[in-house]
């Protein structure tokens, strides 16, 4: 993984990684430490208030409450900050580069993983998350042009301890879905990192959240954008306070694809498109 410190920035050699290298990107202390410290206390009460209720549990079963997530829409309430983060100068540039000047946000969720959490299984993610199906897919896709890329805004240290995401790198180049006689655990690396830093990396390159060995909880922002004819993964327009709607930056409304014509109803297009 090729790690950049901030005056090394370079959206053009990000794309080259994510797409031709390792397939993942850490750059090192966007977010200061004050930032860091108000995003950590906030997503710390949010998880911890409803344990009971199993509210902010990300599955069902034994381990549920190991794995606790806060959505787009709750974290909007929380804090202007999230939304700051999201608009970073960094990760613009990076996604404008990778998927496409108009692109948008395809998810959004704090993950706090908990001591003795299992680990999750190596996998490809969304729009590509069920390419085992690959019969349903358009012939000949293949992983060239991007449709998917990740960042992960590190709240907590990421620690081999603590269960940070394990990637397989290059595989990203393969187009397909991780099998069990690939070997992942021989040779993935891990996405380590401190409080502050953004791992990017491209979803079709094959990964998981490794076991939390630790005795202390491990919070991540995880985001995923896509390219703007993408219908994204989760539904983050249901819920959104209307105040936030109407008062969202250019690149928030961007983002959340409010100004995209489609669909729409004919004639077509519906606006001018330059």
């Amino acid at each position: 993984m090729k790690v950049l410190e901030p005056n090394q920035f370079d959206e053009n050699e990000i794309v080259a990684e994510l797409l031709d290298g390792s397939g993942a990107v850490l750059l090192k202390n966007v977010f200061d430490k004050a930032m860091i410290a108000e995003a950590h206390e906030l997503l710390v009460r949010e998880t911890d208030k409803d344990v009971d209720t199993g509210s902010h549990f990300n599955q069902s079963g034994a381990d549920a409450r190991l794995q606790r997530r806060v959505w787009f829409t709750e974290m909007m309430a929380l804090s202007p900050i999230f939304a700051e983060m999201l608009e970073h100068p960094f990760i613009q540039k990076s996604m404008r580069a990778f998927l496409g000047t108009e692109f948008v946000l395809g998810g959004f969720c704090a993950s706090r993983i908990m001591p003795g959490f299992g680990g999750q299984e190596p996998h490809i993610d969304y729009p590509y998350w069920d390419f085992y199906r690959s019969q349903t897919f358009p012939t000949r896709t293949n992983s060239s042009f991007p449709l998917n890329a990740q960042a992960v805004i590190l709240i907590d240290p990421f620690t081999e301890e603590n269960g940070a995401t394990a990637l397989a790198p290059g595989s990203q180049k393969s187009l397909r879905y991780p099998g069990e006689g690939d070997g992942f655990y021989d040779k993935c690396v891990r996405l380590t990192g401190n409080p502050g830093d953004v791992v990017l990396f491209y979803g079709a390159a094959w990964h998981c959240a490794m076991p939390n060995k630790s005795d202390a909880g491990r919070i991540g922002i995880l985001v995923e954008f896509l390219p703007k004819f993408v219908k994204p993964i989760e539904d983050m327009w249901t819920d959104l306070d209307p105040d936030f709607r109407k008062n969202a930056s250019p690149i928030i409304r961007q983002l959340l694809g409010f100004d995209y014509p489609w669909p729409s109803t004919p004639p077509h297009p519906p606006i001018a498109v330059t």
